[in-house]
């Protein structure tokens, strides 16, 4: 039977529906409402308190502009807001999927932890038969911020946020707290690269964010990041792919490219138009990546059969920020009709 990972996400409170797509349900929706930044504090206003119980028994309820206007607190009346237009997205999709997606459509007006939420949930719902730690881990770059430390040529990224609260000694930040805080001492984070020999030892910190994963080409960890890179299109996109670890792009042909991250992308979009390239910016890459459609005709015309060169790259802060929907918005797909 499989493990349970990721409860903390909010994946639990949601439904699926036959095509495997995630429901949203009012348990998720009252999950945000216990966020801090919305639930009431000792001072709140009256006004606040009873928006706020309103919504807790019926958060699907319809909230009038005089109604935010009547909070008492600029902030809080901000915070209602931007989580009724976010409510108002999840609840016109047919899906969290769908909502994610849509998200890209124009302008993004959704806040980065909200979308980090959504990717987690979904990723959380993709990988649920998954059974290999490291494979969960490497899924953890699609929504976590990763800082990279390159010593002896060894390419060793460690979560973000975890990184911080334990130079600081402070407590978790706000991803990771969708349902419940974490349920480990804040200030006793012990860092391990996560390998084989202590792959076990995951199922019970999954939710600490402290394992360290090595991205040199040839490590496992690498392979289990390009498994999760073909399950996530398959799931979106129903579409099989190939995706492994390169270790230089050597194609004259070389047709089309997508940036994992916006570093990587304007990278690669230089390289491919021969420009000349600032010095360390070549030292950015991480990893490169060749993705090979299974059905050539699942791509357009002029590049089908061509492979899809990727990269992953870290910013001038060493600091690893993925964008999965990249995969979804940038492949060369066939026209559909």
């Amino acid at each position: 039977m499989p493990r349970d990972f990721w409860r903390h996400s909010g994946f639990h409170l949601l439904e699926r529906d036959a095509a495997s797509r995630l429901r949203i349900t009012d348990d998720f929706l009252r999950a945000y409402l216990l966020r801090p930044e919305l639930r009431p504090a000792e001072d709140s206003g009256p006004s606040e308190a009873a928006l706020h119980e309103r919504l807790l028994a019926a958060p699907r309820h319809a909230v009038s502009d005089a109604e935010i206007a009547g909070v008492e607190d600029a902030d809080s009346q901000f915070n209602f807001r931007v989580w009724l237009e976010f409510r108002d997205r999840l609840l016109s999709a047919d899906s969290l999927e769908a909502c994610y997606r849509g998200l890209f459509d124009g302008e993004i007006r959704t806040p980065p932890l909200f979308i980090d939420q959504l990717v987690q949930i979904i990723l959380r719902g993709i990988l649920d038969c998954v059974d290999d730690p490291l494979e969960l881990r490497a899924a953890e770059l699609f929504y976590r911020e990763q800082k990279v430390s390159i010593e002896h040529a060894q390419i060793m990224c460690a979560d973000l946020e975890t990184i911080d609260m334990h130079a600081t000694g402070g407590a978790y930040g706000n991803l990771g707290r969708l349902i419940v805080e974490a349920q480990t001492p804040t200030k006793a984070v012990q860092l391990d690269v996560l390998g084989a020999d202590n792959a076990s030892r995951y199922w019970e910190r999954d939710q600490r964010h402290d394992f360290i994963v090595n991205l040199n080409f040839g490590n496992p960890a690498l392979a289990a990041l390009c498994r999760v890179i073909e399950r996530w299109i398959q799931h979106f996109l129903g579409l099989e792919t190939r995706v492994a670890p390169l270790r230089q792009i050597e194609d004259a042909r070389w047709a089309w490219h997508v940036g994992l991250d916006a570093q990587s992308n304007a990278v690669l979009n230089d390289l491919w138009h021969g420009r000349d390239m600032e010095p360390g910016r070549l030292a950015r890459l991480l990893a490169l990546f060749k993705l090979d459609f299974v059905d050539a005709a699942d791509m357009r015309p002029e590049v089908a059969g061509r492979p899809v060169y990727m990269a992953l790259a870290m910013d001038e802060e060493n600091v690893v920020r993925m964008k999965p929907q990249n995969l979804l918005l940038n492949l060369p797909l066939a026209p559909r009709s």
